[in-house]
């Protein structure tokens, strides 16, 4: 999406107009006394580093379907420790919502009797597995890892524009850049106190660990479960499972014997605890699922009903980031917790109810509009930016199938100050942070994956788009 229409002094400048906000005071400074010259090399040594590396992706269904690089800018992106403070108040508390809510809609449905979330919007939902239903996730923690997007439209207020619940990926790239930009600028972070990422490792392996079935003897064995090197994230399945000191295994590394998981390694098998799944529900156990399936473990899903092994995230978690369901998490929020929600969400027209329907019709021009099941940027009309083509096709779909869209009024994504051919530019950004929830508590690394739309205009800040990374700094306040 190119061209927003839209001035851009009409969005929210993270760093401020004119005067800098007093978190970005340091870096404005530096920006104004830096040569362009000094930039454009640090552009192009930070293009290097990452070519040394090896940090790719691929884009299925793309023509040149090579991996590549996503464009990532040198500027970063600045919070506050009280914004920031605020933000993980508000994931922590919808993090906990979502495990209740799966807990719940797998057990005894109590939310879908008293009638606040529709219940076959649940249980016909493609995210929904009834081969869970009964089932208790250990110490009652479905989303282990989630990846909240968020987004902001002034200094006080974030809205979530989507949970991640199943397999969120980007953590590799929230590392990764923060040791590009120590490499990079040492002496720009030297002047601001930015807090740490790179415990996140010890964290995710201390919050797998402490899943691990009662029946663990000793310390857990925790694997990566990944579906191959063909997989668009392989890198980082790689890479993680290099940071945490734990195996990176495939399906055939794997085999269950009385409901139990074993490990093939050169000393005979080893017994696996948990196992930080990268495969869609879907692929990971042939006898349950889909019988083509070569990616997961025959009898996996036994073992885990059996409580011995720990799936992160569980089997089913899907329903829980569903777009249709997103709609409901202020709901979810009060019924569970009767709290009001600290983050809000985006204002959203679910399009099964006719009224909405009547008013997204009138309006699709001016709307975005998406799959409930869509992801990456795709399956999405941008209606500002569409073609009449486009517009007709997608009123058919929603006239045909009103129940598989919502849609959004055009988002007012905040802009970043962005390393661009011309000098420097604001860019607009959003950011992934990474909540991790276990038998010992919930935890959150002070930083997240700042994902920024590097094409002037564009709101589409996906890497399958087009879009890049920012490292994310979090300061302590002066």
């Amino acid at each position: 999406m190119v061209g927003t229409g839209v001035a851009e002094a009409a969005f929210f400048d993270e760093m401020g107009r004119g005067t800098p906000r007093a978190v970005y005071a340091r870096l404005a400074q530096w920006l104004a006394e830096t040569p362009a010259e000094l930039l454009e090399s640090r552009m192009a040594q930070a293009e290097l580093l990452f070519r040394r590396i090896g940090i790719t992706f691929a884009v299925y269904g793309d023509k040149d379907a090579a991996e590549r690089l996503i464009p990532f800018d040198i500027i970063p992106r600045l919070f506050s420790r009280s914004e920031w403070t605020k933000l993980e108040k508000g994931l922590f508390q919808r993090v906990k919502a979502l495990n209740m809510f799966l807990t719940d809609v797998y057990g005894s449905q109590e939310i879908l009797k008293a009638g606040v979330v529709p219940a076959d919007l649940v249980l016909r939902n493609p995210g929904y597995r009834p081969e869970m239903a009964g089932c208790r996730a250990p110490h009652d923690v479905w989303v282990h890892i989630a990846g909240i997007d968020v987004i902001r439209v002034d200094d006080s207020d974030f809205y979530v524009l989507e949970d991640n619940a199943r397999t969120p990926s980007g953590v590799s790239y929230m590392l990764e850049n923060r040791e590009a930009m120590i490499r990079l600028f040492p002496d720009l972070m030297a002047e601001h106190r930015v807090a740490p990422v790179d415990d996140y490792p010890d964290r995710l392996l201390s919050s797998l660990r402490s899943v691990a079935p009662p029946s663990t003897k000793g310390e857990p064995t925790v694997v990566v479960l990944t579906p191959g090197q063909y997989n668009s994230a392989y890198y980082e399945h790689s890479f993680l499972a290099d940071k945490l000191g734990v195996e990176l295994v495939e399906g055939g590394d794997l085999f269950v014997r009385d409901n139990v998981v074993y490990m093939r390694t050169t000393t005979g098998p080893q017994r696996v605890d948990v196992i930080y799944r990268r495969i869609d529900d879907e692929f990971l156990d042939p006898l349950v699922f889909k019988p083509d399936s070569v990616l997961g473990v025959a009898g996996l899903l036994s073992a885990y009903q059996a409580g011995n092994v720990t799936l992160a995230n569980a089997v089913g978690t899907g329903v829980s980031d569903d777009k249709a369901i997103y709609t409901y998490m202020p709901e979810i929020i009060r019924f569970y917790m009767s709290e009001e929600p600290i983050l809000k969400n985006v204002p959203t027209w679910r399009c099964r109810e006719p009224d909405a329907l009547a008013h997204v019709l009138d309006r699709l021009p001016e709307l975005v509009v998406k799959e409930v099941n869509g992801s990456g940027g795709y399956g999405m009309l941008v209606g500002p930016h569409a073609s009449k083509n486009a517009i007709s096709e997608f009123r058919a779909k929603l006239k045909a199938n009103p129940t598989n869209f919502i849609a959004q009024p055009t988002l007012s994504l905040s802009t970043c100050p962005t390393a661009v051919a011309s000098g420097v530019a604001p860019r607009h950004v959003d950011l992934r942070p990474f909540v991790l929830s276990g038998a010992n508590g919930m935890s959150l690394t002070p930083g997240g994956l700042t994902r920024v739309a590097m094409k002037e205009g564009s709101l589409v800040v996906n890497s399958s788009q087009g879009g890049g990374t920012k490292d994310t700094w979090v300061i302590d306040d002066a």
